[in-house]
């Protein structure tokens, strides 16, 4: 019931829900607000847009739940990227699921620039290793830290 519960103040706040049966639909002798599933996917088309880098990981950046996920907050601090946006999808089922099915990726973390998805950890990773990730911030307007690292080795 809780789930329901807190489905129900999620579609309320956002404004995306709907009543059924000429605003009465009983379940169980309660009330059951149905949120849709376009408006889920918005939100979500809306977070993803909503900073230049944003990850979906499990956990924080202070404190990453999973390996995978710490190795792309690691990556992205190697590269300087310090301010992005990061959603916990633990905290939250409907964006570990929804995210999953907005970009067609299985796993978490996900990454996302400019509100394009770029992949996970293994994507990062690879573009990291070879060189891809700094042209790629560059392009976002951030300048990789490890640039400045290879001038002064020079």
């Amino acid at each position: 019931m809780n789930s329901i519960m807190i489905m129900a103040a999620r579609c309320l706040r956002s404004g995306a829900y709907r009543t059924a049966q000429n605003n009465v639909e009983l379940l169980s002798g309660r009330a059951r607000l149905m949120c849709s599933s376009s408006a889920a996917q918005k939100t979500l088309e809306e977070m993803v847009k909503k900073d230049k880098v944003v990850v979906f990981i499990k956990g924080t950046p202070a404190q990453p739940m999973c390996g995978f996920s710490n190795a792309v907050v690691q990556i992205l601090r190697m590269h300087g990227v310090d301010r992005y946006a990061a959603y916990n999808v633990l905290d939250d089922q409907d964006i570990r699921e929804g995210i999953k099915t907005l970009s067609n990726w299985p796993t978490i973390p996900q990454v996302f620039f400019n509100g394009e998805f770029v992949g996970g950890c293994d994507i990062l990773l690879q573009m990291h290793q070879s060189g891809d990730l700094v042209e790629e911030l560059q392009k976002l307007g951030i300048k990789s830290a490890l640039l400045d690292q290879e001038k002064e080795s020079k």
